[in-house]
Order: structure tokens, then C-alpha cells, then sequence
């Protein structure tokens, strides 16, 4: 397969060559240093435009294929691990990709993580009013509620907005609230 025929959706100065997308996902795994799934390796690669989503893929199976990454499934989903080999050989390496490149993805996949440990600590609801919506958060930490937060949206295409928002910065509003509280 041409490199060239899968560049759609890559930003300039990301990554356009199978063995540089290799690199970075064994890059990626060793820095993280847990189970990944294919599908979170994905988002990291297109959050920021650093490459392709059919060279990732093609990259992953191949390097699967290689015994470079351990591929299992844990609750329905592929999650991939990096093997010592493959530690070893990007330990060699990894300074041949851009610097820019390699915090890029590590800090696309540290914000990722963190919205989706959000969206599991933090339930949203949504309730109809007549004129407009409620939508209610309720932030939970090791089965405490630390928070209950209702706010009125006038309309729905808010509502996706304020949910991503609070998802996002809810660490920073729960001690803005707490601070703003607490003084004396």
C-alpha cells in the first residue's frame, strides 16, 4: 500500500510513515506503562492530527503480528501491551521521532485518560423544563458524593457544551467552589 494514499486527516509536521507511527505507539505504551486499547491508541494518534486512522491500524496489527505488542481482550475490547523486546528496541530509538511528536501524544493521552475517569466519576442528567433544561452533575469519589450541581441550560444545544465543560474542569470547580465556601 502507498504511504501517500492515507494521508487524509494528518496535520503538518505529523506522522506520514508506517515505521514512525510504529515507533510512536511502542513509544506511547512504554511511557504509559499499562494495557492500552486499540481503540484509545487511535484517539491519542488522531486527537492531534499526528496520523492516520488506517496506517495506525495497519501499524498495530503489524506490530502485533511482530511480537512487538501483546494484543488481548479484556471486557470485549483489544488491549495492547508492550513486550520487553519492544521496550528495549524504542529505548534505542525513540529520540529519532520529534520531541514535539512524543509530548503530543503523551499529553493527549494523559487528557483522554482523564476525561474518561471524569465521565465515570461524574454522572449527568438531564431533565426537561418547560422553557429550557436542568442539567445536574453529581461528582463522586471512592463512593462519596462530593458535589451536586444543577444548572439551567435555555437550550439543548448547550447541553453538550456544559457536560463536556464540567467533565474537563470539574477537579477545578469542585475547589472553586470549596474555596470560595471556605473563606472566612
Amino acid at each position: 500500500m502507498e504511504q501517500g494514499s492515507f494521508n487524509e486527516g494528518i496535520a503538518p509536521g505529523g506522522l506520514r510513515e508506517k515505521a514512525d507511527i510504529k515507533l510512536l505507539i511502542c513509544y506511547l505504551l512504554k511511557k504509559l506503562d499499562a494495557p492500552v486499547s486499540r481503540s484509545k491508541i487511535n484517539e491519542i494518534l488522531q486527537d492531534n492530527y499526528i496520523a492516520n486512522y488506517f496506517v495506525i491500524n495497519e501499524a498495530v496489527s503489524e506490530l502485533v503480528k511482530n511480537g512487538r505488542l501483546i494484543c488481548e481482550l479484556e471486557n470485549g475490547e483489544e488491549v495492547l501491551t508492550i513486550t520487553q523486546q519492544a521496550i528495549f528496541d524504542v529505548s534505542q530509538i525513540e529520540k529519532s521521532l520529534p520531541r514535539s511528536i512524543r509530548e503530543k501524544a503523551v499529553n493527549s493521552a494523559f487528557r483522554i485518560f482523564a476525561r474518561d475517569r471524569a465521565e465515570r466519576e461524574i454522572k449527568a442528567e438531564v431533565t426537561a423544563l418547560d422553557h429550557g433544561y436542568h442539567v445536574s452533575f453529581t461528582l463522586e469519589d471512592v463512593g462519596t458524593e462530593l458535589l451536586k450541581l444543577t444548572v439551567y441550560v435555555s437550550d439543548s444545544s448547550q447541553i453538550e457544551l456544559v457536560k463536556k465543560n464540567f467533565y474537563n474542569n470539574a477537579a477545578s470547580i469542585y475547589s472553586d467552589i470549596i474555596s470560595s465556601l471556605a473563606v472566612e
